[in-house]
This record gives C-alpha cells, structure tokens and sequence, in this order.
C-alpha cells in the first residue's frame, strides 16, 4: 500500500512537471483576465493575482480551524470536567478496584469501582465488582443497592445481575431468597444453563433431592453438566432421596417403609442395578424391619453381579427361609474361596440357624484371610456364649485396636 502511494506521488510530480513546461510558458506569456460582478460589486484583476488570492483565503481558513481546534483540545486537557479527563478517571478507578478485588481489599475496592460506575455509560461490571466487594465486607445491604442500581442503569443486563445476586444470597445462607431469584429468572430464561446450574447447587445445599430429581431431565437437555457429573449428581440424588424417604413420618415404621417403597418404585430401573443406591435400600429396610424383604432384594442381585459390601450386608439379613439362604451363600463360597467379608457372611448365617460349629469355622477361616474388626466382635460373641471366655475377651480387646486404628484415635487402655 505504501509502494502504490509512492508510485502516485511520482506520477503526480511527473505530471505537474509536465504540465508546467507545456502550459506555463503560454500562460506567462498571456496574464489572462478575472471579473467578477455582482449588482454593486465589482471585482477585476489578473488571473494569478485571482488565484494567489484564493490560496490566501483558503490557508487562512485552514488555520483558523486548526486554531479552533487546538483550543478545544487544550480546554479538555485544562478543564477537569472534561470527557477526556472522565474517561482517564474511569480507567484509573477501573483497572485499580479490579486489581484491589482479586487481591481482597475490598473497602479500597468497593471505593474504586463505584467511582468507575458512576462515571462510566456502561457501568455493569463495575456495579458487580462493588457489589462483591460489599458483600465481602458483610454490607448486605449495600450490597443490594448496588446491584438495583446496575439494575436502574442496565436493565437489559437483569439476567447477569440477578445470578449474581443469587449468587450472593446463597453465600449469606439466604436459601429462600436465592431460590425465588432463580425461579424469577428461570420463568423469563427457561433454558439458559447458567440459572439452571445454580438452581442445581441451591437444591443440593439445601438437600431438596425431590426438587433435584425433577431438574435432572433439564439439565441433560440443556447440556448444561457433562456426562459424569450428571451421572454422579443423579446417584446422589437417589442416595438422598432414599435416605430421606426413611426418616420421614416422624419416626413411625409403616409410613416410613411406605415412603420408602414408594421412592425406590419411583427411580428408573437403571439406578435399581447401581450397587451404592442397592445397598442403601436394603439396609434401610432392615432397619425399618423389612429384612426378608430386602433380602429377597439382594439375593437375585447377587447371584449376576457379586459384590462384596452386598455380600457383607446379605449376612445382617434374616430371610423367610434362613436355610435357602445359608445356602445360596455357600455356593458363592465355590467362586470366591478367600473372600473374607463373604466368609463373614457365612458365619452370620449360620448364628442365625443356630449352627455354632459351622459359624466358628467360617468366622476363624474369615480372621486367617483378613483381620476384621466386626469378625472379631461375631467371634468372640460366640466363644463366649461356648463358654471360651479367655479367648472371647482377647477378640474383643483386638477389635477394638483394630477399630481405633480405623478412626485414626488413639487405642484406650483395655484391662485384661
């Protein structure tokens, strides 16, 4: 681009040149003639005097404007009301209240950034910045005014701010409030992922899993968690759910097991194969004495996926048939010899049958795999109903050493 400038400049000075040896010799011999007449005036002069004249209007035109112009400018430099001078105060205030909120000074912060909002015409982040900053120095109230304000200057911005109002409110533990935020902003932004991920935070702080479940189809609609995650906040969904089905009508067992069935009826049959969500439903029934039925539960189950937590929790059943069941657990036995939680297992069922022979074997060949502290309480439960008390008090003391080492505290003395 500049060669083809150059290249013109050249031609130009080519053809002035030119036009000067061919035309400026003819027109110096011949002056020519300029008159201009207008009803009482009258202008005569020759035809370089007239054009000599019109160069001096025009540089004098060019420098008056030139003139004017330098004067606005340096009036912007020297007036401090100047647009100049308040567009340098908001990039000062600006860039110093965004340096001071991410390194947390947030009174120098909230200061600077509501000097940059004042004076700015799109004063958005500015206002969420100072909000910020407010909230951190517990000014809840400021907090909020700042954001109607952001609100009041902006309002096409209302779905950035009302997220981070949320956003805030979540924060200051005001749980109702960010809900109906977000359920505001979910009614105009049905789809927008943003809304619907914090309506998901919100209700898992809150433990609201029913309301969780109902947004989970959304959110994979939208996309608006990968698959994992989603796949992960679903089972925790259905863990609590289930959890919280069992501890409702105030402690009375019928209602409680009802809502409880009613919980699991209601979650897709994919999440009835996932072991964590099994395992929490049957323990749940046993506790709520429905243990034949959760054991009628877990023995299909067990019998296409073994498991060993299941298998664990299989032996703290008791069936409506305790023989069938000792004896679908010792056909695992076939398959999985040295697994000492099953052997466990064995050696509850066979306390259950009154098989005291049998269970001492399970429970030692059990310890020889894997020293356990529950084997070590089922063992010396026995031995001393068997009447081995040196022994049964040894197991006792072991297991409580093994116990402590779990939790990480130290042992207490144990008399012997």
């Amino acid at each position: 681009m500049k060669r083809f400038y150059w290249l013109l400049l050249i031609l130009a000075l080519v053809v002035g040149v030119a036009s000067l040896v061919l035309f400026g010799l003819p027109l110096a011999e011949h002056k020519g003639y300029v008159l201009i007449a207008f009803q009482g005036f009258r202008y005569e002069s020759s035809l370089w005097a007239f054009v000599a004249l019109a160069l001096a209007l025009w540089l004098l035109v060019y420098l008056l404007r030139l003139s004017v112009r330098l004067l606005v400018t340096s009036g912007g430099l020297l007036n401090p009301w100047s647009r100049l001078h308040k567009r340098r105060r908001v990039r000062l205030a600006s860039e110093q209240g965004f340096l001071d909120l991410a390194e947390g000074r947030w009174a120098r912060a909230l200061r600077h950034l509501k000097q940059a909002a004042n004076d700015s015409p799109q004063p958005l982040s500015y206002y969420l910045g100072a909000a910020q900053a407010a909230h951190q120095l517990g000014h809840h109230s400021d907090s909020d005014d700042l954001l109607e304000q952001a609100l009041n200057r902006q309002p096409q911005a209302e779905l950035a701010i009302a997220l981070q109002h949320a956003e805030l409110q979540l924060a200051r533990g005001q749980t109702a409030d960010a809900l109906d935020t977000l359920q505001a902003m979910r009614s105009r932004h049905p789809h927008h992922h943003l809304v619907l991920r914090q309506l998901q935070q919100l209700y898992l702080q809150a433990g609201d899993w029913s309301a969780l479940l109902g947004l989970l189809p959304e959110l994979r609609k939208e996309k608006a968690l990968g698959n994992a995650e989603l796949s992960e906040l679903e089972r925790q969904a259905w863990r609590g759910r289930l959890l919280q089905a069992a501890q409702t009508a105030d402690g009375e067992a019928p209602a409680a097991l009802l809502a409880l069935q009613h919980a699991w009826q209601a979650m897709p049959t994919a999440q009835h194969q996932e072991p964590e969500l099994l395992a929490i439903y049957a323990e749940q029934l046993r506790l709520l004495g429905a243990e034949a039925e959760a054991e009628a539960l877990l023995r299909p189950y067990l019998k296409q996926h073994y498991d060993t937590a299941l298998v664990r929790l299989y032996g703290l059943l008791r069936g409506s048939d305790l023989g069938k069941q000792l004896q679908t657990a010792e056909a695992w036995l076939k398959q999985h010899p040295q697994d000492a939680g099953l052997l466990l297992t064995l050696g509850r069922l066979c306390l259950h049958s009154q098989l005291w022979g049998k269970a001492k074997d399970y429970l030692e060949t059990s310890l020889a795999f894997q020293r356990h502290p529950e084997t070590c309480a089922e063992l010396a439960r026995l031995l001393a109903q068997l009447g081995e008390l040196e022994r049964s008090n040894s197991l006792y003391q072991e297991g409580l050493r093994l116990l402590d080492a779990r939790l990480c505290t130290p042992a207490l003395p144990v008399e012997n």
